[in-house]
C-alpha cells in the first residue's frame, strides 16, 4: 500500500461512459472518525468500500453513452455506486469498510462493473513543522532565500 494513495473526502471520480470528460466529487458519508492528510481531522475523511449509493456531490458525470435517447443524443447520467473493487483488504475501519486507494473502481447499475475510476485521490501535500526541521538549511535557503529556518519557533502557527 505504500505506493498507493488513500482516497479521501473531496477525491474526484470519473466514468468511462461520460460523453464529456466530467468528474464529480466523492463525499464520505459512512463515518466521521478516520482521517488522512488532515492536521485538524475535520476535512479529509478516509473513503471506504461502504461509500455506496449517491455518495457524490452532484451524482452525475454529465451525459451517459450507455443511455442514448434515440435522437443522436444521450440522457443525463444518474451516478449511483453499487459496489467497489480494488480496495485495501488488510485494514478494516470502524464502519466495517475497507480503505479505497487510488486504483479502486466502482460499479454503476447502468455502466456496469468498474466503470467509475478515481481521477484524483483528494490528498494534498502540506508543509508541517517536522518537514522544516528535517530539511537541509542550505536547500531551504536556495528554495526560499527569505525564510530563516532558525527563526521558526513553536509560536509561529503557520509551521506547527
Amino acid at each position: 500500500m505504500s505506493e498507493k494513495h488513500v482516497v479521501v473526502q473531496g477525491a474526484t471520480l470519473k466514468c468511462k461512459f461520460s460523453v464529456e470528460p466530467k468528474t464529480d466529487i466523492l463525499k464520505v458519508k459512512t463515518h466521521s472518525k478516520h482521517y488522512a492528510n488532515d492536521k485538524e481531522a475535520d476535512k479529509k475523511a478516509i473513503a471506504t468500500d461502504k461509500e455506496i449509493g449517491q455518495t457524490l456531490e452532484k451524482n452525475t458525470f454529465g451525459k451517459c453513452k450507455m443511455q442514448p435517447n434515440g435522437s443522436g443524443d444521450y440522457l443525463p447520467c444518474q451516478a449511483t455506486i453499487t459496489k467497489w473493487t480494488g480496495f485495501y483488504e488488510k485494514i478494516t475501519l470502524s464502519n466495517k469498510g475497507k480503505i479505497l486507494v487510488e486504483d479502486s473502481k466502482a460499479t454503476c447499475p447502468i455502466g456496469g462493473p468498474d466503470c467509475i475510476e478515481v481521477d484524483k485521490h483528494g490528498q494534498k501535500a502540506e508543509v508541517a513543522k517536522q518537514h522544516i526541521e528535517k530539511a537541509n538549511p542550505d536547500v531551504l535557503k536556495q528554495i526560499n532565500p527569505l525564510l530563516d529556518p532558525k527563526s521558526l519557533d513553536d509560536n509561529n502557527s503557520d509551521y506547527n
